[in-house]
């Protein structure tokens, strides 16, 4: 039973953990021209993706993922 005095632990701030096997395990770095850049997130806007969903479907394509 909770002692009278003992307050409730606050939540931590943020996003919940998302469920098992749909976290994301690994994080590339990739430079890029401003170019290039500029085309990646034009396409991915065009395709109601962000750049991340885009970029990640095109190298899962190309792996046969």
């Amino acid at each position: 039973m909770p002692k009278p005095n003992q307050q409730k632990k606050p939540s931590k701030p943020g996003r919940p953990p998302l469920p098992k096997g749909n976290a994301k395990a690994g994080f590339l770095r990739v430079r890029v021209t401003s170019g290039e850049l500029q085309a990646i997130e034009k396409v991915a806007k065009a395709n109601g993706q962000t750049m991340s969903e885009f970029i990640r479907g095109k190298l899962l394509a190309t792996f046969g993922g």
